[in-house]
């Protein structure tokens, strides 16, 4: 099963693509990872478009069987706010029209799921995504390490409500 994880952002949107099973969410393959990125000179609607065309190529070029894009949360800066909910928007719009499984998680969902620990640290996650991936170093930059981690997300969040609702819980 493939899983591609999206780490929203208008300036930068990091992407990962993670091989993986429900029947064994401690090994990961990372098959590709980055970071779309725009031009902050241009207007937000061309920004916009420029993301919506290179997530729309990413989406046919990686054939996800599941989409897993950041909830944003809590934003203490309202613009920033803002422009991640618009990139946000476009992904979950996009795999939602080629009817992909769509989730989305918190930055605090993802370091419980990632670490077992929900207030670890960015470095933590990031290496415990690392880890879980098989990789020697941490995925550069840190937008595409965490997007690996909204991938492994998915896979420990849809084994636990798959034994769940088989009613087994070991």
């Amino acid at each position: 099963m493939f899983v591609l994880g999206v780490d929203p952002g208008l300036t930068r949107c990091g992407f990962g693509l993670i091989e993986g099973s429900l029947d064994d969410v401690e090994r990961f393959r990372a098959v590709r990872a980055g970071v779309l990125a725009t031009d902050p000179a241009q207007g937000v609607e061309e920004r916009l478009a420029t993301l919506l065309l290179d997530l729309s190529s990413l989406l046919s070029d990686t054939h996800p069987d599941a989409v897993v894009v950041e909830r944003v949360f809590f934003q203490r800066n309202a613009r920033t706010a803002i422009s991640v909910a618009q990139a946000s928007g476009i992904a979950v719009a996009l795999a939602g029209s080629r009817e992909m499984i769509v989730r989305q998680f918190t930055a605090q969902e993802v370091k419980l799921a990632v670490t077992g620990y929900g207030a670890a640290s960015k470095m933590q996650v990031q290496g415990m995504v690392a880890r879980l991936c098989g990789l020697a170093t941490i995925p550069q930059p840190a937008d595409a390490a965490d997007a690996l981690g909204l991938a492994i997300t998915y896979f420990v969040t849809a084994r636990t409500e798959q034994r769940l609702a088989a009613g087994r819980l070991s």
